[in-house]
């Protein structure tokens, strides 16, 4: 064999081994680049459910703390009922009702709807209101007859029917003294409905038309949960 066979197959034997050494380092550079690639995929997977699991516990405590809200406000729909019993017993006049009017009759009607909103018999209580609100639409009474309307409907859990009614009465007496309260109801209605952003407009409301009211206080402290 001639020298420059021997140079030539020399080189021949670095190239090879020189290309060998450079595929097993462009693999384990690969293999370094995958191993972190997946180490980052897992510490993004982690902090996902982390944060998902942060957002689980924070809605679970919202939706507890708005459904005792709503309970409280049931139990206020039913306190209205017991108070205005107690008022029936007392020796005031006959109707709970600071207002009296001159018909006997459309006294009486109003007088016998109170009575079944009294008792808690609500799906009575608002068919008697309402048939009240359509007999006698000019009565010094019927702001009190929506009120009190609305409000059988939220216990039933007609809370559309409720809104409507409670909205109507407000539209038509924004300062009755019951207005504030019945922003009150239609909150809740809204939060039922899971209608969020309505029942914060409603809570806002009674705290911008009625801030001075207890039932801004209440609006407040509400306004506190769903934000």
């Amino acid at each position: 064999m001639s020298f420059r066979a021997t140079i030539l197959r020399g080189c021949i034997a670095v190239a090879i081994g020189s290309a060998s050494l450079f595929s097993t380092s462009a693999y384990a550079f690969a293999d370094d680049q995958a191993r972190r690639a997946i180490l980052d995929l897992r510490e993004q997977l982690n902090t996902l459910v982390d944060q998902s699991r942060q957002i689980r516990v924070q809605q679970a405590d919202q939706i507890e703390a708005l459904q005792q809200e709503v309970a409280r406000l049931r139990g206020e729909v039913e306190r209205l009922s017991h108070h205005a019993q107690r008022s029936q017993q007392s020796e005031s006049p006959a109707s709970e009702s600071t207002i009296q009017v001159s018909d006997p009759i459309e006294q009486a009607a109003f007088d016998t709807a109170m009575q079944s909103f009294r008792a808690g018999q609500y799906p009575e209580a608002v068919k008697e209101l309402t048939q009240f609100i359509q007999s006698y639409p000019e009565s010094a009474l019927v702001h009190e007859a929506r009120f009190y309307r609305g409000s059988s409907l939220y216990a039933t859990k007609d809370f559309k029917g409720s809104i409507s009614g409670l909205e109507a009465m407000i539209n038509a007496a924004p300062n009755d003294a019951r207005a504030p309260d019945a922003l009150l109801i239609i909150a809740a209605s809204q939060v039922e409905l899971n209608d969020l952003q309505g029942a914060t407009a409603s809570l806002q409301r009674i705290v911008k038309d009625y801030p001075d009211t207890h039932a801004a206080e209440t609006a407040r402290s509400r306004l506190k949960l769903l934000q």
